[in-house]
C-alpha cells in the first residue's frame, strides 16, 4: 500500500482533503472519492477552485448548492474502487483513496506542472475532475464548468494566485507590496547595470541584514512605475518551501516564468554546494549563462569568495550596512505596516531610538536588519502587556502606543543590559566614568584617568570606526587590579561584567592554539563549534575583551591581534567575520613589574617598565595600541580599602540570607594582619576572606540556624577571629 507524497500538494489543496475525511464519514463512506472532495471544494472559502467556481456559476447562471447536491446524490447511488494509495491525515491517521482520486490527483500533478507550479493548487484539481473520464466531470461540464472554460482562469492571477513563484513588480502594479525606503545610489548603479546589452546579471553581495532583499523590492516598485530598467517587466522570486520541496522544478519553473523580466535568487551559493544535485546547479550555472532572464542574486562576501567568484558575466555590487540616518528613514516608511500588524500607534521618535540603539547594542547584525527586529520585538511587547491590561479590566482600552521606553526594555531583553544603563544618557554618563570606576579600583587614579580618556574620546566619534573603541595595555605586578578595571570597564559600558570576554594566553603559547582562538577550517575537527575569541565577539560585540599575561601567548597569536587592533575584524575558520569596531581591546602583562614595585627607583621604574616592554614586542604591535597604561603596586592605605570594598559585598551576601552582619573595625585589622604577601597586592585578600569570613560564617548558620533579622557580629577575642549573635 502506497502513500500519497504529500509533498505534492499546495497547503490549502491538504487541507481540502483533510476535511473531505469529514465528509467521508458522515455520507458513511470509507474510500475518499472525487465527489466527496468536490463538495470539499465547494465548502471552502478563499481557495482559487472555489473563486472559480464562483465566477462561473454567476457566468453560467446556476448555484454552487445546486453542484454540492448533484454530488451527494451521485456518492449516494455509486460505490468507489479503492486504490492501492493512502492519504495521510493531519491527525495521524489514514484514508484510502479511491482509484478515480488518485488518477484525478495524477491529471491535477500534470496541469499543474503545465502551469509552472510545484504543488498541485485546488485550481488544479478541480480542473482535473473536469476531465473526462473522471466521475465528477459529467455533472460539472453539463454546468459549463470544463477544462477548457477552466484555463484562462488558471492563468489570472487574481483568482488563481501562483504558489511556486511570485511576481514583485506585478504586485506592486496591484498595490500588494509594502512600500520601500529607497537606497538611491545603490538602485541608480543597478538600474544602469540592467539597461546594458549584455552582462546584466548582478550579485548584491553584504551582510545578512543588510538591506539587498529589500534592494530587490524597491526596483520592483521602480518596474511597476515605469521606472526601472527598459525591457525589464517583471522581478519574479521563487517560493522558498517550493525550493526545499522540489528544487530542481521549482528553479526550472522560476527561470520559465522569469522570461522577459529577472529572476531574484536569494542565498545563490546554496546552488553551488558541492552536496548540490548536478542537475540544480546546471539550472542556476545556465541561467547566469544566458542572457534571458536576468539573474539578481544575493550572497555574502565570504560565499562570493569561496564559491562565486568565477562566476562571467555577473556584476557585483556591494550592499553595505545601512547608516542609522537610512535605517531611520527605512523604519520611518515601514511604520504604518508595524501599526497595522501588530494594533498601535509608534511615537514619533521611536524609529530614530530603535535605529541608534539596534546599531550600537546589536552591531552583531546589520542594519536594518537589526533594527527592524528591534522594533519587532518592542511592538511585540507593546502588544503583550496591552494584552494582559485587557485581561485583568476588559472595560478598559488603553491608548498602546511604542515609545523608546518599549525600546529600551525590549533592548534589555534582546542583549541582557539592564535597561536603566541602556536608558541613561550616554554624554552624562560617560561625563561620570572616571567617578564610577573609581568607585571600584582602588590606588589607580592615574590608571583609571587614562582609560576614561581614552573611552570617551572614542564614544563622541573621534576614533577610527572601524577600529575598536580602545586598545590598551596594562602594565603592572599581580594583584593591583588589572583585570578589575577590565571588569568594571565592562559593567561601566555595558552595564554587566558578562559582557568581559577573557581569554587566559597562557593556553595559547603554541603556534597550533590559534585554531582554539579563531577557529579550524572546515574539514578539521571541531570547526563547526567556532572560535573562543571569534564566536564570542560574533555573538556579543558590544564586549571588553580582555587577553591576560599576553607576553606568554605565541608570537603567531600577536599578529592576530595586530590585525584585530589595526582592522576591527577577525576572519575565523569558517570565512565568517567577527567585528571589534564595538569592543575595547584590554592585555595585561606583568613585564616589567619588578620595576614597578621598587619605590626607590620613583619616575624612572615607568621608564625601566617601558624598556621591558620594548624588548618584547615589536614596535608595530606597540604602535596599534591607544595607550600603554602603569598600574602601580598597592600601599597599604590602598589594599585596606580594597578589604572594606569586599567586605561590602561580603555584608550584602549575608543580607540576602536575611541576617544583618557587621565587621568590627578590629576584624578589619586582623584580616589585614594574615596578608603574608603584600607584594601580591590585593590578590591575597579573597582567599583571606573565605577563609576567615565566609567559611565560619557558613559553620555558624549551620550550626545555630539564626532566625531572619539576626545580626551577627564578627569580632577579635583573644586574637581570634569570633562570629556572635
Amino acid at each position: 500500500m502506497g502513500i500519497l507524497n504529500p509533498n505534492l500538494l499546495s497547503k490549502h489543496t491538504s487541507s481540502i482533503l483533510n476535511e473531505s475525511a469529514k465528509i467521508m464519514t458522515t455520507v458513511g463512506k470509507r474510500v475518499l472519492m472525487p465527489e466527496i472532495v468536490l463538495i470539499g471544494l465547494i465548502r471552502t472559502p478563499d481557495t482559487s477552485a472555489r473563486r472559480m467556481l464562483d465566477k462561473i456559476a454567476q457566468e453560467r447562471g446556476f448555484k454552487l448548492a445546486d453542484v454540492e447536491q448533484a454530488a451527494t446524490n451521485q456518492i449516494k447511488m455509486r460505490e468507489a474502487r479503492p486504490a492501492d494509495f493512502t492519504f495521510t491525515l493531519d491527525t495521524g491517521a489514514s484514508i484510502q483513496l479511491s482509484d478515480e482520486l488518485l488518477k484525478a490527483i495524477d491529471d491535477a500533478l500534470t496541469i499543474a506542472q503545465a502551469n509552472d507550479e510545484v504543488w498541485i493548487g485546488t485550481e488544479h484539481l478541480l480542473s482535473a475532475f473536469a476531465t473526462a473520464g473522471i466521475s465528477t466531470a459529467g455533472l460539472l461540464q453539463m454546468r459549463g464548468i470544463t477544462p477548457q472554460a477552466l484555463t484562462p482562469y488558471l492563468k489570472d492571477r487574481s483568482i488563481a494566485k501562483r504558489m511556486t513563484t511570485r511576481d514583485w513588480a506585478a504586485d506592486a502594479r496591484s498595490g500588494e507590496l509594502t512600500p520601500m525606503f529607497f537606497r538611491e545610489s545603490l538602485l541608480r548603479e543597478m538600474i544602469s547595470v540592467l539597461s546594458q546589452a549584455r552582462n546584466r546579471h548582478i550579485l548584491l553581495v553584504g551582510n545578512a541584514g543588510s538591506g539587498r532583499k529589500s534592494l530587490a523590492y524597491s526596483l520592483a516598485l521602480l518596474i511597476a512605475e515605469g521606472k526601472g530598467p527598459q525591457g525589464v517587466a517583471s522581478l519574479i522570486e521563487i517560493a522558498e518551501s517550493a525550493l526545499l520541496d522540489n528544487p530542481l522544478e521549482a528553479l526550472r519553473s522560476g527561470v520559465k516564468q522569469s522570461i522577459g523580466g529577472a529572476l531574484f535568487l536569494p542565498n545563490v551559493a546554496r546552488f553551488f554546494d558541492r552536496f548540490i544535485a548536478d542537475k540544480i546547479k546546471n539550472v542556476v550555472q545556465k541561467a547566469f549563462l544566458d542572457k534571458d532572464p536576468i539573474v539578481i542574486a544575493t550572497a555574502t562576501e565570504g560565499e562570493y569568495n569561496e564559491s562565486l567568484k568565477s562566476l562571467n558575466g555577473v556584476y557585483m555590487l556591494r550592499v553595505p550596512n545601512a547608516t542609522t540616518e537610512e535605517t531611520t528613514g527605512i523604519l520611518g516608511v515601514l511604520k504604518p505596516q508595524f501599526e497595522s500588524e501588530y494594533g498601535l500607534s509608534i511615537a514619533a521618535g521611536a524609529p530614530s531610538t530603535v535605529a541608534v540603539m539596534a546599531g550600537r547594542y546589536l552591531s552583531a547584525n546589520a542594519l536594518p536588519g537589526a533594527a527592524v527586529q528591534l522594533l519587532h520585538r518592542s511592538a511585540a511587547l507593546v502588544r503583550m502587556s496591552t494584552q494582559t491590561k485587557l485581561a485583568y479590566k476588559p472595560e478598559a482600552r488603553p491608548d498602546a502606543t511604542l515609545d523608546p521606553d518599549d525600546v529600551m526594555l525590549a533592548l534589555s531583553q534582546m542583549t541582557g543590559i539592564p535597561a536603566t544603563k541602556l536608558g541613561q544618557d550616554e554624554r552624562t554618563k560617560y561625563a561620570q566614568m572616571a567617578e564610577f570606576i573609581k568607585g571600584r579600583i582602588i590606588g589607580q587614579d592615574e590608571a583609571v584617568l587614562a582609560v576614561s580618556r581614552a573611552v570617551k574620546t572614542a564614544r563622541v566619534g573621534l576614533k577610527d570606526p572601524k577600529r575598536p573603541i580602545g586598545s590598551f595595555l596594562f602594565l603592572g605586578p599581580t594583584g593591583v587590579g588589572k583585570t578589575e578595571l577590565a571588569k568594571a570597564l565592562a559593567e561601566f559600558m555595558f552595564g554587566s561584567e558578562d559582557n568581559l570576554v577573557a581569554l587566559d594566553m597562557t593556553e595559547y603559547q603554541q603556534e597550533d592554539s590559534l585554531n582554539r582562538l579563531i577557529g579550524s577550517a572546515p574539514g578539521y575537527v571541531g570547526f563547526e563549534g567556532g572560535g573562543q575569541l571569534t564566536e564570542r565577539v560574533r555573538q556579543e560585540p558590544y564586549s571588553i575583551v580582555l587577553f591576560d599575561e599576553c607576553e606568554k601567548a605565541h608570537p603567531r597569536i600577536l599578529d592576530v591581534l595586530l590585525q584585530m587592533m589595526d582592522e576591527g575584524r577577525l576572519t575565523d575558520g569558517q570565512g565568517r567575520v567577527a567585528k571589534f569596531s564595538d569592543a575595547v581591546i584590554i592585555l595585561t602583562s606583568n613585564l616589567g613589574s619588578q620595576f614597578l614595585v621598587d619605590h626607590s627607583l620613583g619616575e624612572q621604574a615607568h621608564e625601566l617598565a617601558m624598556e621591558a616592554v620594548k624588548q618584547h614586542f615589536r614596535p608595530e604591535f606597540l604602535n596599534r595600541l591607544d595607550e600603554i597604561i602603569m598600574f602601580n603596586a598597592l600601599s597599604p592605605e590602598a589594599v585596606r580599602k580594597i578589604l572594606d570594598l569586599m567586605l561590602k559585598k561580603e555584608l550584602k551576601l549575608a543580607g540576602e540570607r536575611g541576617l544583618t552582619l557587621d565587621v568590627t573595625e578590629a576584624a578589619r585589622v586582623w584580616l589585614m594582619s594574615k596578608n603574608d604577601h603584600p607584594e601580591w597586592g590585593a590578590r591575597p585578600l579573597r582567599r583571606i576572606l573565605q577563609k576567615y569570613v565566609r567559611e565560619p560564617l557558613a559553620d555558624y548558620l549551620l550550626d545555630k540556624n539564626p532566625a531572619a533579622g539576626t545580626k551577627v557580629t564578627i569580632d577579635v577575642e583573644g586574637g581570634e577571629l569570633k562570629i556572635a549573635d
